[in-house]
């Protein structure tokens, strides 16, 4: 069955239970899988591989050399587009939206689930590594997580990817294609200015980028669909 018109072409819809058990089986258990990878990869940049953390560290002081207040204001806004309370919250309309629009609650939480497993792996894997901030002039409030991965680029970008993979099913060609394209761009301005305003090295940012893109498409994955069942 193609990926992208899985739920088109089987819009059947799953007791709870069934959902339940695909969860469990499709997305829980490759979850420990990239759980395991970014834990080792952190524990690599930490620890054997710490000079590649050395290296990283010049081009965050390189950039924050350069600041200037109107970019500041900027990624400002661009780095509050993954504060948790704006996620959560765009969220929640997404599913609501999509449920109202396609009466089929085993799509619309889709989004849902994808920040779901991206935030159990990225604090747990936080956690663990424990990898320091960049040592430079900060331009937002710490989190208590770590620095490894970024949980803001994991966030925005399985939130985003979720509503892109969604949007490959709107038949109006050109909503089609800016809907996708600013879901694609989001979560670049969002690792740029997470970079920029000192709070993450750039190996963070690709990190989060992995477990959010990850947790994405095991969540649009989770739900088993035939071909045999007529759109």
């Amino acid at each position: 069955m193609p990926f992208l018109s899985r739920y088109e072409d089987d819009p059947s819809r799953p007791t709870v239970t069934e959902a339940m058990r695909d969860i469990a089986v499709r997305m829980v258990a490759p979850g420990v899988v990239l759980f395991g990878l970014v834990v080792g990869l952190g524990l690599l940049l930490v620890g054997p591989a710490s000079g590649i953390g050395t290296d990283e560290e010049r081009a965050n002081r390189w950039i924050a050399d350069r600041r200037t207040p109107t970019w500041n204001t900027i990624t400002f806004y661009w780095t509050h587009m993954a504060a948790t309370e704006i996620i959560i919250g765009v969220c929640l309309l997404g599913v609501v939206l999509v449920w109202w629009r396609t009466r089929q609650w085993w799509y619309a939480v889709i989004p849902l689930l994808a920040i779901t497993l991206q935030a159990i792996i990225f604090v747990s894997a936080a956690a663990v590594v424990g990898r320091p901030r960049p040592p430079v002039p900060k331009l937002d409030t710490s989190p208590p997580t770590a620095s490894f991965p970024s949980g803001h680029e994991g966030a925005s970008t399985a939130l985003y990817l979720s509503f892109l993979l969604m949007a490959t099913g709107i038949r109006n060609r050109t909503m089609r294609y800016a809907a996708m394209t600013l879901c694609a761009i989001v979560p670049l301005l969002v690792g740029y200015s997470r970079f920029y305003r000192g709070m993450h090295h750039i190996s963070d940012l690709l990190a989060g980028m992995l477990v959010g893109g990850t947790s994405a498409v095991l969540a649009w994955n989770y739900l088993r669909r035939s071909e045999r069942t007529p759109a």
